[in-house]
């Protein structure tokens, strides 16, 4: 599957997220998180689009990269699939919730291409495997990093899985089944140890 396009998406991606970090104890730089979700996406797909666009799912949403720089770079296909794993803007006169913004996302990809499903798969595989390896045995930490409403998170994640379970056809359901279970026995684990 390696070509130009790709490269050039390997490229922006890296270039857009510079100087971001994820959040943990060990902070990487944001942009191992896209290469991962990438490379799951390419065990479940030949299509270079779906791909480029895993590459590029944050961009709109966390960098200054816009819609149509976007589309020259990449074309509209590429655009349409980012647009839908993009969280919806923040209106400057209201800033919703961490779960409203989240119900919101879930809630855009009730009509999303099957391309953009998979994506969100991979995406919150990566993110919910991440935590469980990092904080299993921090509970603690988690909690400072990630905020202390689990009880939100549960909502969110099984607004999710309705969603990706009721309208993705692909493979990569199984595992996000399974990774989405190892998560809330993680997150039970949490409640218990840190009394919420």
């Amino acid at each position: 599957m390696y070509s130009y396009r790709l490269e050039q998406a390997i490229r922006a991606a890296a270039v857009l997220h510079k100087d971001q970090l994820r959040k943990g104890a060990m902070p990487l730089p944001y942009v191992t998180h896209l290469y991962a979700v990438a490379w799951i996406v390419a065990d479940y797909t030949d299509s270079e689009d779906t791909v480029i666009a895993a590459l590029l799912q944050d961009t709109l949403e966390d960098t200054s990269y816009t819609p149509d720089e976007l589309r020259e770079d990449f074309g509209s296909n590429v655009l349409k699939i980012v647009e839908y794993v993009t969280e919806p803007k923040v209106l400057e006169d209201k800033k919703p919730s961490w779960i409203d913004r989240k119900l919101a996302y879930v809630k855009m990809l009730k009509n999303a291409p099957e391309e953009a499903l998979l994506i969100a798969a991979a995406d919150k595989i990566n993110n919910m495997r991440s935590w469980v390896e990092q904080y299993y045995d921090d509970h603690a930490r988690f909690m400072k990093d990630f905020g202390t409403n689990l009880d939100d998170r549960i909502v969110f994640y099984q607004n999710l899985s309705n969603v990706l379970n009721s309208r993705l056809k692909n493979d990569i359901i199984a595992e996000f089944n399974h990774v989405y279970t190892e998560y809330k026995n993680f997150i039970a684990n949490v409640k218990k140890t840190e009394g919420k």
